[in-house]
């Protein structure tokens, strides 16, 4: 398979599927611009293939499985789960080049992460942290959006919340997002962004959050932490809380949540293409726990959401392709997804092969 050279660094986890989508059956995707199947093996273990058959580059997807074997539906050559070719049906030797590449898999926080890049330099503990979604203390589900848009631009518009006042009016919006200070720093693989909103009246969703979980209904304290990861991981740390109730960090303490509602809002946003993207998201809480109404209801309510988000995206994309030398121009607000990209484009870089030396000849004295 020829490595694929683009705006997207491939040794690091991406996350391919919800656990619950890999099932003992053939599941095809396109993660990085490679092209591959999933399949639980009979142990629960998940296996993933390159998606063409040696022989003829038939999608393996369009096979079948026999117990933990890949069936190939065209000339019927069989892989096990590492890829190797056991059985060609035509002859009795095998030859010893018949294999398929076999990815790094791992499963934590519900997702099945792959690593497209070198093998040997698959260390699970590089998977992001997205405990969130699988804590005792928290409840909550989500979804996965095919999304044709630039993996960065998704990444953009979650480093920067303040479309939230013109996208998501009816939901989460309101202008105080728009206007609020903010603080960016970054590290060496992540970059945060914060704002507080204090004294203000919630926006229609968190409302309608603190009402259900603690009958408040007054003024709140509002927060976004925005926490990225490099490349492609937005964790969001939000919520409300009763006005003045202590929630808002002061004079290093970190502040008391108690008289308030917490949300996490996580999201890994997987390169499909250079244009396209699965991204995949859950919200997250840590109020009314046995709720499973509730679940649902936010669930289907963040999607909505999203999908605002969608619409936005894949027509930047679009305009993006009909103008392609046009620049890009930065706000302040900007300030999250600048270092962001840059953090991306660090990853990138760091992996694109050294540039060989010169050898410089030294200049031969002329005899006299």
């Amino acid at each position: 398979m020829k490595t694929p050279t683009t705006a997207f660094p491939l040794n690091a986890w991406y996350a391919a599927a919800y656990d619950v989508e890999v099932r003992h059956a053939l599941l095809p995707r396109t993660i990085c611009n490679q092209k591959v199947v999933l399949f639980r093996r009979t142990d629960g273990q998940v296996a993933v293939l390159e998606d063409a058959c040696w022989h003829r580059l038939m999608p393996l997807s369009l096979g079948r499985l026999e117990g933990d074997e890949l069936v190939c539906g065209y000339h019927g050559l069989v892989y096990n789960s590492q890829g190797r070719c056991t059985h060609m049906p035509s002859q009795e030797t095998l030859n010893p080049s018949a294999c398929v590449r076999s990815f790094p898999v791992a499963e934590k926080h519900r997702f099945v992460w792959i690593w497209p890049g070198d093998p040997a330099k698959a260390d699970p503990a590089l998977i992001p942290d997205m405990h969130w979604n699988d804590d005792p203390a928290w409840a909550g589900d989500g979804k996965m959006i095919r999304v044709n848009c630039d993996y960065r631009l998704v990444v953009d518009n979650l480093m920067d919340l303040t479309h939230e006042t013109f996208v998501h009016g009816s939901s989460i919006g309101n202008r105080e997002v728009a206007e609020a200070p903010f603080v960016a720093t970054h590290g060496d693989r992540s970059a945060t962004v914060t704002r507080w909103m204090e004294n203000i009246d919630p926006p229609p969703f968190w409302g309608s959050q603190i009402r259900h979980a603690r009958g408040y209904t007054g003024k709140v304290d509002r927060w976004q932490i925005i926490r990225f990861e490099g490349p492609c991981t937005v964790n969001i740390d939000v919520g409300v809380a009763e006005a003045g109730s202590g929630a808002v960090p002061a004079d290093g303490n970190p502040g008391d949540r108690s008289k308030g509602v917490n949300g996490y809002v996580l999201n890994t946003i997987t390169p499909e293409t250079d244009k396209t993207c699965l991204y995949f998201w859950a919200f997250a809480r840590n109020y009314c726990l046995g709720e499973q109404r509730l679940t649902h209801e936010l669930r289907e309510g963040v999607s909505g959401i999203f999908r605002e988000d969608e619409l936005v995206l894949e027509a930047q994309q679009k305009a993006i392709d009909e103008h392609p030398d046009h620049q890009f121009y930065n706000l302040n607000i900007d300030a999250g997804s600048m270092w962001a990209r840059k953090l991306i484009d660090r990853m990138v870089e760091k992996e694109k092969p050294a540039r060989a030396a010169i050898p410089i000849r030294p200049v031969e004295k002329e005899a006299a």
